[in-house]
């Protein structure tokens, strides 16, 4: 048979704009994917956004680029921050820190299994959300199905009290003001405590008795799925929730696993450069640490298929997120594929929210959370965090008091990516490959590599200032 190109434009349950190209042809008999194109179709400008700017409105514009996680932003800009002006925050404001990022964490993870990626499994009721969607590879009964269903409408009240849960210190959520350099605006009260105990008693059960019953369950029904979506299998993680307040140590560690490598081998941002040619940038950034790099944009271009561009470490392509940090972390070994991102992000969910819990009881009534930092005339800084989807990072450069320079690179950028200069493909193009596709006019299998991602787009692309035309 003749080899089927097949578009999904737009990827919809998802954060932002991403288009997915796969070709299908039939290898060893089999119909499946040959190759795939990722392409992030939106431009944005954030680093622009932020030249010219006191540093200190740094948490506070990055935590726009995206509803969804915009407290990571706001962590890796405070961390960034922190280190440039050489400020150690309280521990009163670690803790606030972490049970606020802590509670966006819970939220995206819920949010994401049941209201982004069950819909690829459990056939629900003719109507929206739910509709239009494409019937096929169902496998799942109609009493567990019926069961699934209630508990995603479960989880839709469950991720509303997250965000109530961490705006108690936040002030708000989704974009926070709380996280500032030095620290925090907020001071625990025992009322607060009291609060937060509430949510996080109840979000914790939901978590316990269904998000990681229900990932097990779909994971045993197409256990297929674990030998599907494998991709390069190279797991990266920054590391986040620090444990003490130098930052040595944090409740998921910094580390890399290369595929098959017996152990997990450290992180030297130095390694990281992102590559541009099959990106909409000009070529003079490519192949360049973000501490130097620029953001250029260059549309049309040649060879180009996405306004993402490609990071690599030490050149390879990693894949970052949950499965990854569960990896690093040790407490996850059984594989990368599409099941194994289910059930590490359930199994991590729960693992956070015990974490929690336990910083709840360690937080101090009353006690002080900011420590007043100075804004040096010139500094180079870089924050590294993690957000619900993998990686973050932000570089910063001061001079004159003000931002000269800010780069990010988000974790859909490194499972998004496009080709890099040497053709070698993004984490999400490499997963794709292999998946058998049984009807290439509804090729539900390979969203479900793609869903199992979680991408969010919103943080990867970037954005431009369109320029009026005189008459």
């Amino acid at each position: 048979m003749p080899t089927i190109t097949a578009s999904v434009d737009p990827v919809t349950r998802i954060e932002g704009h991403l288009k997915v190209e796969i070709q299908v042809d039939t290898v060893n008999g089999v119909q499946q994917v040959v190759d795939a194109h990722s392409a992030g179709t939106l431009f944005r400008g954030f680093e622009k956004i932020l030249e010219k700017r006191d540093p200190r409105d740094a948490p506070i514009i990055t935590s726009r680029i995206c509803g969804v996680c915009p407290t990571t932003h706001a962590q890796a800009a405070v961390n960034t921050l922190d280190m440039a002006c050489g400020v150690t925050p309280p521990a009163a404001s670690r803790i606030i820190r972490n049970l606020i990022h802590g509670a966006c964490f819970l939220e995206s993870h819920i949010l994401h299994f049941y209201l982004l990626a069950a819909p690829d499994y459990v056939q629900g009721p003719g109507m929206a959300p739910w509709t239009p969607g494409w019937n096929v590879g169902r496998r799942i009964d109609p009493a567990v199905a019926a069961a699934l269903i209630g508990h995603y409408l479960a989880a839709i009240d469950i991720r509303r009290k997250s965000h109530e849960m961490g705006a108690i210190w936040a002030g708000r959520l989704p974009h926070t003001p709380a996280f500032i350099a030095g620290g925090v605006t907020s001071v625990a009260k025992a009322e607060d405590k009291a609060a937060y105990q509430g949510y996080l008693t109840e979000i914790t059960n939901f978590i316990a008795s269904m998000l990681v019953p229900d990932a097990e369950l779909l994971a045993s029904i197409y256990d297929d799925y674990f030998s599907v979506g494998q991709g390069f299998g190279n797991l990266l993680a920054y590391g986040a929730f620090e444990l003490d307040d130098t930052g040595s140590s944090k409740l998921f560690s910094r580390g890399r696993v290369p595929r098959g490598a017996p152990s997990v081998l450290p992180v030297d941002t130095n390694a990281i450069t992102e590559f541009v040619t099959h990106g909409w940038y000009d070529d003079s950034a490519n192949n360049l640490n973000p501490a130097v790099a620029d953001t250029v944009a260059q549309h049309p271009k040649a060879g180009a298929y996405s306004w993402l561009k490609a990071p690599r470490y030490g050149g390879v392509s990693y894949e970052v997120g949950a499965l990854a940090r569960m990896t690093v972390n040790g407490e996850y070994s059984n594989g990368v594929s599409v099941m194994d991102r289910h059930v590490a992000r359930a199994r991590e969910a729960l693992k956070l929210a015990q974490a929690m819990q336990g910083w709840l009881n360690e937080l101090p009534v009353g006690t002080p959370a900011f420590t007043h930092p100075t804004v040096p005339a010139t500094a180079t800084a870089i924050g590294l965090t993690e957000a619900p989807r993998g990686a973050l990072g932000h570089w910063l450069a001061i001079a004159n008091g003000t931002i000269a320079h800010y780069q990010i690179i988000t974790p859909t950028c490194w499972n998004c990516s496009p080709r890099d200069t040497s053709g070698q493909r993004g984490p999400l193009e490499q997963a794709l490959l292999g998946t058998p596709i049984a009807n290439a006019d509804q090729p539900i299998e390979a969203l479900r590599v793609i869903h199992s991602f979680d991408p969010c787009l919103d943080c990867a692309t970037h954005v431009v200032r369109v320029k009026e035309c005189s008459a």
